[in-house]
Parts: structure tokens; C-alpha cells; sequence
């Protein structure tokens, strides 16, 4: 990455300088097919030729600027029809612009490379067919792998793309397009940003269908639909779904909007060996693949597919039609998008339980990411490209999004999207600060957002809020209190909207509710007055409803409720908050993770909501993996294992309970006789009524039989040879990477850390099987390794693939406080390090304190344990 970073004071700068009329870029993509390029890192890259005439005028004649363009090579660059000398102007990352004029004309003809990190032009060839699929993914900076540019948000142009593709393609991009004499030309753009330009190419499956909405004043929008896939995936895309929620979607924006969708058409790209979840590029959004279910999945993929289409929908509005002028604003379209996924989730589509998956996935995510050292505000400081980079985390998306739906509670709904729809026509096309959000909404509302926003935008961290409850003789609610905690690196207590629901037993035996208040928490101790004289409850549960961002703490007589009748709890948004709180419990050293892996053995069964269901067995594996004390880690896998194993018999025959809980036990097997069953559905010889074992099943089952040494080499080739497709392969490298031989992990570190030949999503792959929690001792060797390497790969490896490697093969499975110290020295031995890589490492460092302290707690707490009955 050296050379490659912009600061936010040079794009300042810049903006402060230029401002553009225009962009034609001419791509000859033709190269992307024909000879195999020689194997190895040494090979020079395979490049395609990319021409851009960028028109632009100067606020002051005669000063000097730059373009970006990182390339191999450049074949000529002019400006203002003076031809310059490329080894003279470009450095391989910024091409130097001296003298401008107040109107100028910067051609550049440069050989720019195909991508297999996933940025840039990401070329893929499939190894089903030997077909070659393109994309591109810019965000943030990258469309300067693509073609020259200024690569900043603000500084929006319109765009015209023309392409030359081999015979035979179909070439997408954000406008409409023709092929005329061989060349596929794309109408002009509205002013955008050059991160969300996009071109598409290669043989795709492509399905059409069409929008329209007539609005009040007669007028009628019609929106041409378009979806696309490999070839290879076309058997299972289930485009009808795809497109019934993209119209839902387009219809439930409109409604609330009121701004017609302003990008032409609506292309929907599902491509491989994709980054990202999807990129939201006007008229032509990025998904990736894994989006199309290549086997039976639960409903919550389907819902979380949903979300996706949504939430890059939305910003078509936030975030494409208005931009933030720099990263530092990153929230203004993630927060947005995130909530709005959730909101037109539950308003226009059949996924009515959605905000219990934003309550209990999303905010995991945020919870998780307030507590890091690293932990910013929500409008963050973002000095360079790098740290934008890593700001898309939970606090950007999840966390904002938490704080919006608080702030729809506070200033009300109605008032909220009236202020959207001020925001998106006064700054249609333009770039937008915090201040331009809070102006209109201070109109809509009558509100003073500033101080809101001094609370909830501009300061890091979350607050606990605990119930504390002093009852009359006679059993009712004498007083109820809710007390507000900030941690001491972060102090903020900020005002809350809240709902404070009692719970108690119902004759039948349930848990419901039966009074609720909600106020305004301000300070470190609020009194809910509405609720005194309440008959005493068994359960107070702050912040139901979720409506404000905050982690649930509960009083002892509320846990002890909940310890013995948490399955009882009917709401199941209520239920999915109890859950919540306790892994937050868990992870903060609260509870031993025996009693939290105790508490899903004895409830989880009854979880209606399948999405709940996965989310606590992720958190029962990573309770057990690394917060409960290691010599209980194998007593614990063989109880989670059990259960496993009996709720999957218990589970309807062909359900999607069945199927979730048929993925748990063979994330949790590990006995012999549990292999022996994995094994023995694979091959037909057992059975479990109703389990069809399809082929991502099959390699599901086959990752812990290759990671005990029950599955080999031949079996897992044998397995490719059946499944002999981009997935299939994908599958086959992880099982690879997990068999338990010294060897073996030689060769996937080697492969990562020593060699760039492999392609991003099979990096992926590799380093998810290296990493196998039953392997620490082999794993163990390397820490070190690991220590003096990652400047190096940080140096000379893409960003992505950077990333990849420090956080996925950080040593967090040799949990010691050795390996806590070994962390500590490297971050004080390289305080000069690029500061992206040290937040990094550092948030790793806090994840293995975290699990210490995690493993101390469970230690002293062991003799507690709850335990199935």
C-alpha cells in the first residue's frame, strides 16, 4: 500500500482548487480473455487499457494539482492538448498536474491491472467452466485501479463509460447501454461520486423486469429491472424473489421519499469472490454471490438477503444522490441505509420480525465494536483513506443505525422522514456534512439537535442501564429506578428514550408483560414514576422494545427469573433482548460462560425465531471457544454436542429448525461417535428423518471430519469432483487448510502469508480453515510467526488482503497471557507502524483480554453451572 494513501487536508485541498464538468473513460476489457498469464508472483500482472478525458476547471490559473490513478503503467498523459512525459508526471499512484488553466482537459492513457483482491476490476474465471466473469469495487478509493481520476466524494462528475468486451459479452454499467460497432456505450450519469461508478462484463445469466409507479400529478416512473448471476448459478437463483423485493422496496421508498428514483434503470449484480456484502452503485448494485442459496437455507437468509437489496437501495438516496463531502461522514449513508433496511424490511416486505434481527445481530455488532479501544464517535475522524477503510464497522452501521431508531423515538416518525425528504431535495447531487442533516431536522422536529447530537454522534461509547426496584410489604412497586453507567474510558451519560416492561408469570405458566412505561432516561439515576403500585414483577426488562442503543442490565431478582424461565418469555423480541443482555453479560466477565452455554442447552430449543437460533449458537461456540475456562472446554463441546444432537432429533422432519441445528452439531462434534454420524449421513448410511443433506450440507459435515483426520486429501478431492464449481472449490481449500498436520498448516500459512498467488475469496478460505479451535497446540508456533510478519504483509499486500491476515490469523486461539504480552510488545516495539495496522492489532489485543478475563470469571463461577436438565 505504499504511496497509495490520500489525506483528508489533501482532498480538502483539492476540492478547495477544482471542480469537474466531466468524465469519459474507455475501456478495452478484450484483454481479460486469451492466454493463461505464467503461474507465480513474479508474473507481470494482466492489464486491459483504460483511456479517461477528464474536463475540469481551476479556481486559481496556474497553480498545480493531481490526478490518481494507481496503474502499471502509463502510455501517455496530455493536458490541454501538451503532451507530458509519463515517467516525468506519474508516480504509480498520482499523476502530477502543473500549470492549470481555469478550464482544463487532462487525457490519460494508462495499462491498468485486473484485480484478484476483490479491488479495482476484479477478474474471475470459473473453474466449472472456464468462463470469465468481471466487476468492479471501488469503496472507497479504488476506481483509480480502474481509470485516472480524482478520487475524492466530493468531487462528483457526470460519467460516460464505453467498453470494449470479447464477442459474445453483455457489459453493464451505471447507465443504460447500447453496443454499437462492437463497443458497448453507456448513457451520461447524473453527478456522482467516483467510488460508485461500476462496470459489469462477461457471460452473465441476466433476467429482466420492469417497475412503475404513477404518482399523484399523473406522472408516470418506469424503472427497467435487471438481475444477473454466473451461469453456473443459475440453476438455483430465485430471481422472482429477488425482484418482488426490490418492488417493494422501490414502492416503499417512494412512499416515504418523495423524490422519484433518480438513476434510470435498476441493474442487481450477484458476482463472485466478492468482498463486501453488496456496493451500493447507482442503476447497478454489487451483491455478493453467496446471496444465491446453491442448498435449502433458513428463512433468516432469505430475510437477511431481503435486508441487503434494502439497505443498498436506500442508498440511492443516502449516500448516492447525497454524498458526504469526506469519510469523516461515512455515517450519513451507512447509518441511514442500515436503519432504512431494517424499517422497509418490516413496512413493505413479508419479513415482519425484523427489528428482533436488528436487536439481536446488528447490535451484537456495535456492542461489540463500542468496547474496543478503538471505539470512536459516530462521526468519526478520519485523517486518510486507511482509516476509512476500517470505519466501516459496527459502529458506522450498526451503532448509527441503533441511534436513528432512537432518534425516530425521540423527535417522532413523521418528523424524521420529513426531514429526509428536505435533506434529499436541498442537496440533491451534492455533498452534505453532519450540520446539513441536523438543519432540516431541527426544522421538522423543533428539537435542538446539536445537543442530541453532541451525546449520540460526537462521543464513544455505550451505557448500561440497570433496574433497581424496592418493593411495599404488601408486594407492590414502591419505587422503580433505572440507573445509567458509562465505562471509565468513555464517561458519556446520555439521554435515553426508553420503555420499561414488567413481566410476571401468567396462570398458563408463561412470561408476559403486563405494565409498561416509557420515559426519558437523563443522568446516572432516573425514577420511573408511572410504575409505582405495579404488582412486583418477576422480570423488569429495560429498553424493551429497543428503542434506544444501551446494554440491558438486569436486578437479581430478574436474572434469577431468567435463569430458570427465559423459554417462557412469549414476546419474542423481548426474548431475543434477554438473550442479548446475557452474551453482553458473558463477554463483560459477568457471567461464567458455562452458565450462558447452560442456558442455551436448556432453552434454545423453544426459540421460534430462527434467526435468534443461529445467533445463540454462534454465541454457545464462541462462549465456548473463548471465554470458558480450558479445562472445562472439552466437558462443555461434549454438552453442546449432546444437545446438539438431540435437538436435531427433536426438530420437525424437513424444518428449518432441523437444518440449523443439523449445522450446529457438526460445528460442535468432535467425539467419535459424533463423527462416526456425520460420516454416516454423508454416505447414506444413517439417516435422520426429514434431513436432506444437500451439497452445502455435505461440506458443512465434511470440515469437522477433515479437521479431526476423519475426511483426507482423496476425500475431499473426491468431494471437488462431485461439486467441481467456484463454490465447490472454495469449500474444498477451507476443509484443506482444517486437516491436524503440522505440514498441512505449513502450507496454508505459506500460501497466505508468503505468497500472493491466491485469489481473495480462497485467502478467505484458507485462513477460516487454519484457524480450527481443536488444533491450538498445533497452532501455537504461530504467535511468533505471526508477530514478524504482519508490517511486512501490511506493506505489501493490498488493503483487503491486509486485513484478511491481521485479523484472521491474529493467534487468538493460543489464549495466554503469554501471547497477551507478545501483543503488548509488538504494538510498543512498532509505535511508527501504519496506524490502521495497529488498530488492528490493538482491537485483537482487547479481544484476547476480553477472553481472559471471560476464562477467569467462568474458573471462579464454575460451580455454578446450569446445565440441561
Amino acid at each position: 500500500m505504499p504511496g497509495e494513501n490520500l489525506s483528508r487536508d489533501e482532498a480538502q485541498e483539492r476540492a478547495a482548487l477544482l471542480s469537474v464538468d466531466s468524465y469519459e473513460v474507455s475501456l478495452d476489457l478484450r484483454s481479460a480473455v486469451g492466454e493463461t498469464e505464467p503461474d507465480g508472483a513474479a508474473a507481470a500482472p494482466r492489464t486491459f487499457r483504460s483511456v479517461t478525458t477528464l474536463r475540469f476547471r481551476c479556481a486559481e490559473p496556474g497553480a498545480a494539482g493531481f490526478a490518481d490513478l494507481i496503474a502499471p503503467s502509463v502510455t501517455a498523459v496530455s493536458l490541454n492538448g501538451k503532451d507530458l512525459d509519463p515517467s516525468e508526471v506519474f508516480d504509480g499512484s498520482r499523476i502530477a498536474l502543473e500549470d492549470l488553466a481555469t478550464d482544463n482537459e487532462l487525457v490519460v492513457d494508462a495499462q491498468c491491472a485486473y484485480s484478484r483482491t476483490g479491488e479495482g476490476m476484479h477478474r474471475f474465471v470459473d473453474p466449472e467452466d472456464g468462463e470469465v466473469y468481471l466487476y468492479t469495487q471501488y469503496e472507497p478509493a479504488d476506481a483509480r485501479r480502474v481509470f485516472a481520476n480524482f478520487e475524492q466524494p466530493d468531487l462528483k462528475a457526470p460519467f460516460r463509460f464505453e467498453v470494449q468486451a470479447p464477442e459474445g459479452w453483455t457489459v453493464w454499467s451505471n447507465g443504460v447501454g447500447e453496443l454499437t460497432d462492437g463497443v458497448w456505450r453507456f448513457a451520461e450519469t447524473k453527478p456522482i461520486s467516483t467510488y460508485i461508478t461500476a462496470v459489469v462484463a462477461g457471460p452473465y445469466h441476466y433476467v429482466t423486469d420492469s417497475y412503475s409507479r404513477t404518482f399523484d400529478d399523473g406522472t408516470t416512473l418506469e424503472i427497467p429491472l435487471g438481475a444477473m448471476c454466473r451461469k453456473g448459478l443459475a440453476p438455483h437463483f430465485d430471481s422472482d424473489d429477488v425482484f418482488l423485493v426490490t418492488k417493494q422496496g422501490l414502492d416503499f421508498f417512494h412512499d416515504h421519499f418523495d423524490y422519484p428514483y433518480p438513476f434510470g434503470k435498476y441493474d442487481q449484480a450477484f458476482v463472485p469472490e466478492y468482498n463486501l456484502g453488496a456496493m451500493e452503485n447507482p442503476g447497478l448494485v454489487t451483491f455478493r454471490e453467496e446471496f444465491i442459496f446453491r442448498g435449502k437455507v433458513t428463512q433468516a437468509s432469505y430475510e437477511g438477503r431481503a435486508n441487503v437489496i434494502l439497505h443498498e437501495m436506500a442508498h440511492m438516496w443516502f449516500g448516492d444522490l447525497v454524498t458526504m463531502e469526506w469519510w469523516d461522514d461515512l455515517w450519513l449513508k451507512e447509518s441511514f441505509a442500515d436503519f432504512m433496511g431494517a424499517f422497509s424490511l418490516v413496512g413493505a416486505t413479508r419479513f415482519k420480525d425484523g427489528w428482533i434481527t436488528f436487536a439481536n445481530r446488528r447490535k451484537a455488532w456495535a456492542y461489540r465494536a463500542d468496547q474496543l479501544p478503538s471505539t470512536h464517535p459516530i462521526t468519526a475522524d478520519i485523517h486518510d483513506l486507511q482509516d476509512a477503510k476500517l470505519n466501516f464497522d459496527g459502529i458506522t452501521y450498526a451503532k448509527g443505525a441503533s441511534v436513528l431508531k432512537q432518534l425516530v423515538a425521540y423527535v417522532g416518525q413523521d418528523a424524521f422522514l420529513e426531514g429526509a425528504r428536505r435533506y434529499f431535495k436541498r442537496h440533491a447531487y451534492g455533498n452534505t456534512r453532519l450540520d446539513d442533516l441536523l438543519a432540516v431536522l431541527e426544522e421538522t422536529s423543533g428539537r435542538d439537535m446539536a445537543a442530541w447530537a453532541r451525546s449520540w454522534l460526537q462521543t464513544a461509547g455505550v451505557n448500561s442501564l440497570t433496574p433497581q426496584v424496592i418493593l411495599s410489604s404488601e408486594g407492590r412497586v414502591t419505587e422503580l429506578a433505572i440507573l445509567q453507567e458509562a465505562a471509565e474510558s468513555h464517561p458519556e451519560l446520555r439521554p435515553h428514550r426508553v420503555a420499561v416492561g414488567l413481566y410476571r408469570r401468567t396462570p398458563e405458566g408463561t412470561l408476559e408483560r403486563y405494565a409498561r412505561a416509557e420515559i426519558d432516561v437523563d443522568g446516572p439515576r432516573t425514577v420511573v414514576g408511572e410504575l409505582v403500585g405495579a404488582d412486583a414483577p418477576e422480570l423488569v426488562l429495560v429498553n424493551d422494545d429497543d428503542l434506544t442503543y444501551c446494554k440491558i442490565r438486569f436486578d437479581e431478582g430478574s436474572l434469577a427469573t431468567l435463569r430458570e424461565r427465559l423459554g417462557e418469555i412469549t414476546d419474542p423480541l423481548a426474548r431475543a433482548l434477554c438473550w442479548s443482555a446475557l452474551w453482553n453479560l458473558t463477554r463483560d466477565a459477568l457471567m461464567p460462560a458455562r452458565d450462558f452455554i447452560g442456558l442455551v442447552l436448556r432453552f434454545a430449543g423453544r426459540e421460534s425465531d430462527i434467526g435468534v437460533l443461529q445467533m445463540l449458537h454462534a454465541w454457545a461456540n464462541s462462549a465456548l471457544t473463548y471465554y470458558a475456562a480450558p479445562d472445562w472446554r472439552e466437558e462443555g463441546g461434549r454438552l453442546l454436542a449432546e444437545g446438539a444432537l438431540r435437538e436435531l432429533r427433536l426438530a420437525g422432519p424437513g424444518s428449518q429448525h432441523q437444518l440449523t441445528w443439523a449445522r450446529f452439531f457438526a460445528t460442535v462434534a468432535s467425539a467419535d461417535a459424533d463423527l462416526q454420524l456425520l460420516q454416516g449421513l454423508l454416505e447414506g448410511t444413517a439417516k435422520i428423518d426429514g434431513l436432506d443433506v444437500d451439497q452445502e450440507l455435505r461440506w458443512a459435515f465434511l470440515e469437522p471430519l477433515a479437521a479431526h483426520g476423519v475426511a483426507d486429501e482423496a476425500a475431499l478431492a473426491a468431494e471437488l469432483a462431485r461439486d467441481d464449481t467456484a463454490s465447490g472449490k472454495r469449500h474444498q481449500v477451507r476443509c484443506l487448510a482444517a486437516r491436524p498436520s503440522a505440514a498441512v498448516k505449513a502450507q496454508s500459512w505459506a500460501a497466505v502469508v508468503e505468497s500472493d498467488a491466491l485469489s481473495n475469496a480462497l485467502v478467505e478460505a484458507t485462513i477460516a480453515g487454519f484457524t480450527q479451535p481443536s488444533q491450538r497446540e498445533l497452532l501455537a508456533p504461530y504467535a511468533a510467526k505471526y508477530f514478524a510478519a504482519i508490517e511486512r504483509v501490511w506493506a505489501e499486500r493490498s488493503i483487503q488482503i491486509g486485513m484478511d491476515v491481521v485479523k484472521g490469523l491474529f493467534p487468538a486461539l493460543k489464549d495466554s497471557q503469554e501471547t497477551l504480552d507478545a501483543t503488548s510488545a509488538w504494538l510498543t516495539a512498532h509505535e511508527g507502524a501504519a496506524p490502521a495496522l495497529r488498530r488492528l492489532v490493538l482491537e485483537a489485543r482487547d479481544d484476547l483480554a476480553r477472553a481472559l478475563r471471560g476464562q477467569a470469571c467462568d474458573v471462579a463461577g464454575g460451580g455454578l453451572t446450569l446445565l440441561a436438565e
